[in-house]
């Protein structure tokens, strides 16, 4: 049978997808390894259904692996017997605990079928939220800036772990970089907080994140002429294509008619 790794999305039972939904009513038993994915996976799986797993709170690497191996030891025979899953928040392959078990069950347990329904990630959840556009010919970077890390180098990232917002504002904004933060985005469980200012989040909380950029990373868009010609009183700025065209696609953008 199978191991499922379901991704839960960012925090909000809604956006799970219909595939999670649908393999978390079909597991016999769903592993969760934190209270957090255990309340939304609650949304969808009755509590009697739901196998809890302990991991400590310590960054002793022999210990963690200890914690790896004996999940892993209770998972395996329910997954060769039937049909079981892992959840995780956001996706399961992007800056999650599923890699770990999936590390340790090749290692110990090889013969147990793995599979894995991707989710909403923190990443595409935090650029909605934010309204951050990464458009074609655009790149980003991912970073964790834990304990007051501040990455440098591309033009732009996502930075996961911000613990200490204060220290990491003050490294980016001397690279050159302007900072927003959102805290517990798209998520049920505490408050959801955006903010320029690393003050108010003076408070750690592990599930804030940060999209810095320098000003001048920008990359131009074709529609961007759409934009340039209503700040320009209507007159379109194009680059010597079809003018009759670009007016009648801005006429229907808006409402007017078009052919009188």
């Amino acid at each position: 049978m199978t191991l499922y790794g379901v991704g839960l999305g960012p925090g909000d039972a809604g956006l799970v997808t219909v595939r999670g939904r649908e393999i978390l009513r079909e597991a016999e038993v769903v592993y969760s390894p934190g209270r957090l994915s255990r309340s939304v996976a609650t949304e969808h799986v009755p509590e009697e259904r739901i196998g809890d797993l302990d991991f400590p709170m310590t960054r002793d690497e022999e210990e963690l692996r200890e914690a790896w191996r004996e999940a892993a030891a209770e998972i395996a025979p329910s997954a060769r017997d039937g049909t079981v899953a892992f959840v995780t928040l956001g996706d399961p392959n992007v800056y999650s605990t599923f890699g770990h078990l999936r590390r340790t069950l090749a290692a110990f347990h090889p013969d147990v079928d793995l599979e894995v329904v991707p989710g909403v990630s923190a990443l595409t959840a935090f650029a909605t939220a934010l309204g951050v556009e990464v458009a074609a010919g655009s790149s980003i970077a991912l970073r964790e800036a834990a304990r007051g890390a501040a990455p440098t180098g591309p033009d732009r990232m996502v930075l996961f772990k911000v613990t200490d917002a204060p220290a990491t504002h003050e490294g980016l904004v001397e690279a050159g970089y302007e900072v927003t933060y959102g805290r517990r985005l798209f998520m049920e469980q505490g408050e959801t907080l955006v903010t320029d200012d690393p003050a108010d989040l003076a408070e750690r909380d592990y599930y804030t994140l940060a999209y810095a950029e320098r000003p001048e990373a920008r990359v131009e868009q074709a529609t961007d002429a759409f934009v340039e010609a209503g700040a320009d009183g209507g007159r379109a700025v194009t680059d010597g294509g079809d003018a009759e065209r670009l007016e009648r696609s801005e006429a229907a953008l808006s409402g007017d008619e078009v052919g009188r």
